[in-house]
């Protein structure tokens, strides 16, 4: 019984929303050129446990894929990621085509240990979220709960199962840690044995998987932000500009002048 009614529930928080989309303006052809094989797309995800994670997390990023098929090696890219309904599974680039995205990029890995990290995902394909922990599921029921900002992210922890395998972070971390890169360590400075007082190194601690939200890719100082659109070669010169009635004047989306504040 516990595993339909997840089951149901997984499906009903999972169920894409297109009409909740943002205004978009990725170039997809760009984002197929550039990502590479351990690169980690973020996506603004549109069902309602998306609008739940970004809620509790404060951030426009609701989930996390990683690449681990690009072009170089002669066909379309693909991603490995973690759902509800489908647990770690393999999907092509296009699936997050005309979604709000953004490319993360780990900026020291070599080329073998891309491979690796690409490899321990595609390694785990096949488990599974377990759809009896319904606690962790319900939690989404209400995706804007009204509680203290320090608290929300402690909500994404709460329940009897391992809530993070949901929003597919704990995987991604996993694989970085697997190569021993880091995304958000902790350091601590600590005294150098034998060293006189005010001599101190600094020891860094790799935080556990399940602690990593979709936005941690994005905040981390060791990850690039690529911009696709950049990357491929950008001239401002070049864009085909709609012209408006009164050159003179700037227009609106409408194509009409507008009108500007305080003049009449």
């Amino acid at each position: 019984m516990f595993e339909r009614i997840g089951r149901f529930l997984g499906r009903y928080l999972e169920f894409d929303r297109r009409d909740a989309q943002p205004y978009v303006s990725q170039d997809y052809d760009a984002l197929v050129a550039t990502i590479r094989v351990g690169d980690v797309l973020l996506v603004e995800g549109r069902a309602k446990i998306s609008t739940g994670i970004k809620y509790l997390t404060q951030s426009t990023w609701s989930h996390a894929a990683l690449c681990v098929r690009d072009t170089t090696s002669g066909g379309a890219p693909e991603l490995v990621e973690v759902t509800l309904e489908d647990g770690c599974h393999r999907i092509p680039l296009s699936k997050y085509k005309g979604i709000n995205t953004r490319l993360c990029r780990a900026a020291s890995l070599s080329t073998e240990e891309r491979r690796i990290v690409a490899r321990f995902a595609e390694d785990r394909i096949g488990l599974q979220y377990d759809m009896r922990h319904i606690f962790d599921l319900m939690r989404y029921l209400i995706p804007t709960p009204p509680v203290p900002t320090r608290w929300r992210r402690r909500m994404l922890s709460f329940g009897s199962g391992d809530p993070t395998r949901a929003i597919c972070s704990s995987l991604i971390a996993q694989a970085f840690q697997s190569v021993h890169y880091p995304i958000l360590p902790t350091i601590e400075m600590v005294k150098a044995t034998g060293a006189s007082p005010w001599q101190a190194r600094e020891v860094w601690h790799i935080r556990h998987y399940s602690m990593f939200m979709p936005r941690d890719f994005d905040l981390s100082p060791y990850f690039a932000v690529i911009k696709p659109t950049l990357q491929r070669g950008f001239d401002h010169h070049q864009i085909p500009w709609a012209q408006s009635v009164d050159e003179d004047a700037p227009a609106d989306i409408g194509g009409q002048p507008a009108r500007l504040s305080g003049v009449k």
